[in-house]
């Protein structure tokens, strides 16, 4: 490391005390997405100590804080990106009470990460010795989680996709970034690279419009919106055979509300559904199909349904640069941290996550960091080392932006000129919008027999 990277790290460490305060706080005070005031206000307040002037209100939640001043730097801008919201986990013994929310995602130390290199970084001397500019970005939303109040949202007008990332480079929020960094928690390593692929999804809410009669006494003066959700799962599940290995679809829901008593036909029934796909056009293909299974289902027993598909995330990118963040990686290594993996371009992960629409505009440098047991979205996840869930994750941040930066941003200007986005802004909101859509079939009983 040259001189500027051992002050890096010698700064994040002389903080370290502060930095896990901050991972504990925001751990156990988690929010869902577009509702983080709490935690977007500890990151204001963050920011302005190091002499930053934050700039609130993108996408309900989210900030944006320059290291220099808006538009002062010549060159490009690099975003230093921090995630913010929880799960609806309310059984961690770590859940906050006013939320029913926990960090079961570690989106936490994501956040505590950007904060950690902020301090490093805001340093007169460092970062003079960078060229352009750094945002620091926290983030909302970015579990795809609490439908009916995010659409809600969208029926008032606050915001149009579920995401957060989406919703963020809707408003013109990236407009001015050329090159972005973000992290993912990993439990069961130290760190690594996370520049593999991903798969894309659209989101779906299903509601099965029936007529409500006596179960016992009366059943065929029903249309049963059960009867019609059950039909519909079965039909999606006969659809498998139909995507092909290489797209890795996944199909997955559930019945979120539905019946009002044993002894009564349903008369309406709302399911939930992800539809994933390795590829845009494979996760399309399939969406129809889940459509087509559903208006199937409601042809068959006679009930109505609504299809309101709501745009997801897009697959995830791989980057040809690694170069920058591995130097870093290499340099962290030690007797104590070596429990590296890398995912690179020959990997895939069938999950989904909204950096995914950040890569399909441009240069994504990618990484995860451990410090967590159990399992990712479930109530045993733990953080047991808390320096590097946080302070490793901070240093991770901070070298990679001043390795990209330094030298007048010459990598990250490589990596920029290099860089091949998948969809130019204007044709991303096009493919957005075609996937926000309401189809709606109504009911068609038949007339009641003996009446």
């Amino acid at each position: 490391m040259d001189r500027i990277e051992q002050k890096i790290c010698e700064i994040i460490d002389s903080k370290k005390d502060e930095i896990i305060a901050f991972g504990r706080d925001v751990f156990c005070h988690a929010e869902l997405g577009f509702k983080e005031k709490r935690t977007s206000g500890r990151f204001v307040e963050a920011m302005e100590k190091l002499g930053m002037k934050p700039e609130t209100g993108y996408a309900i939640t989210g900030v944006k804080s320059y290291l220099k001043p808006k538009g002062s730097a010549e060159g490009p801008t690099l975003a230093v990106i921090g995630e913010m919201d929880a799960l609806p986990i309310p059984n961690h013994p770590d859940s906050w009470s006013e939320t029913g929310a926990s960090h079961c995602c570690g989106h936490n130390a994501q956040l505590t990460g950007v904060v950690g290199a902020a301090m490093a970084l805001a340093d007169p001397e460092v970062a003079a010795a960078m060229g352009g500019n750094l945002c620091f970005m926290a983030v909302p939303a970015e579990e795809y989680v609490d439908v009916e109040y995010r659409t809600g949202l969208m029926k008032e007008g606050k915001i149009r996709y579920g995401g957060g990332k989406c919703e963020l480079i809707r408003v013109g929020a990236f407009d001015d970034i050329d090159i972005a960094m973000g992290h993912h928690t990993m439990p069961g390593v130290d760190f690594g690279i996370y520049n593999s692929s991903s798969n894309g999804f659209v989101n779906k809410t299903v509601t099965f419009k029936g007529r409500s009669a006596h179960a016992a006494a009366a059943p065929h003066e029903g249309l049963d919106a059960l009867n019609a959700a059950t039909a519909a799962m079965v039909n999606i599940a006969l659809q498998q055979e139909s995507f092909r290995d290489e797209d890795t679809v996944r199909v997955h829901g559930f019945i979120s509300a539905g019946g009002t008593a044993v002894n009564v036909i349903a008369d309406h029934v709302t399911m939930e559904y992800s539809v994933r796909g390795k590829t845009a056009e494979a996760f399309k293909d399939a969406s129809m199909k889940v459509d087509r299974s559903l208006k199937a289902a409601a042809m068959a027993t006679g009930c109505g349904v609504t299809i309101e598909t709501l745009p997801g995330y897009m697959p995830g990118v791989h980057n040809p640069h690694e170069e920058v963040l591995s130097s870093v990686l290499d340099d962290l290594t030690d007797d104590k941290y070596n429990k590296r993996r890398d995912m690179g371009a020959g990997d895939h992960m069938t999950g989904s996550d909204d950096f995914g629409d950040v890569a399909t505009l441009m240069p994504l440098i990618h990484f995860y960091t451990g410090g967590y047991t159990g399992s990712l979205h479930n109530p045993d996840i733990r953080v047991t080392d808390e320096y590097l869930a946080y302070v490793v994750t901070a240093k991770i941040f901070a070298l990679t932006a001043y390795r990209l930066m330094k030298d007048g941003a010459a990598k990250a200007k490589e990596n920029i000129a290099d860089y091949k986005p998948n969809m130019t802004k204007e044709e991303y909101l096009a493919f957005m919008e075609s996937m926000l859509t309401t189809e709606v079939v109504e009911p068609t009983p038949l007339p009641i027999v003996g009446k």
